[in-house]
């Protein structure tokens, strides 16, 4: 798996060299029903993809001149994303695409792993000291419509902003 990051604000010349990332039926498109795609990123499912796919996130945003809320909230949102591919999807790999129409912006995020239901149910009171598991109520916090598909293939999740 290449680590291949591409940018594609209207026309721009992608960050890293070669073409976007060629995905040849292996998952569903990470691109949105509508809008404008702004970024694809097909990375290894490691740790340093997370500061990676921030680092893609504010570019996006900045190149777009949305708002510091915006901002926040793209890197926020990916941030959570990828790392909930990491530590719970047993996937080797994540694709992350964001796109943009005049009122929203999408964060679509792919991977190839299987989606495991929690063991036990939440205990708020205990949950709230965890150091983890409140990335999808952070999403939805962000997010003005989040929606989460599971299959075979891996698990699909796409956040929405509004700009």
């Amino acid at each position: 798996m290449s680590n291949m990051i591409t940018e594609r604000p209207s026309g721009a010349l992608p960050l890293t060299g070669g073409p976007p990332p060629r995905h040849e039926g292996r998952r569903e498109s990470t691109s949105p029903a509508n809008g404008h795609v702004l970024a694809v990123a097909d990375l290894s499912a490691v740790p340093g993809a997370v500061p990676r796919l921030r680092w893609l996130a504010r570019a996006v945003a900045r190149g777009r001149r949305l708002s510091d809320a915006a901002e926040e909230a793209l890197t926020v949102i990916v941030s959570e994303l990828a790392t909930n591919v990491i530590l719970h999807s047993g996937s080797a790999d994540l694709a992350v695409a964001f796109a943009a129409d005049e009122a929203t912006l999408t964060v679509t995020v792919h991977d190839r792993g299987r989606w495991r239901e929690r063991p036990a149910p939440r205990c708020e009171a205990a949950d709230m000291d965890a150091d983890y598991g409140r990335g999808l109520a952070l999403v939805d916090a962000y997010s003005v419509d989040t929606c989460v598909r599971r299959s075979a293939e891996g698990t699909l999740v796409r956040a929405v902003v509004a700009l």
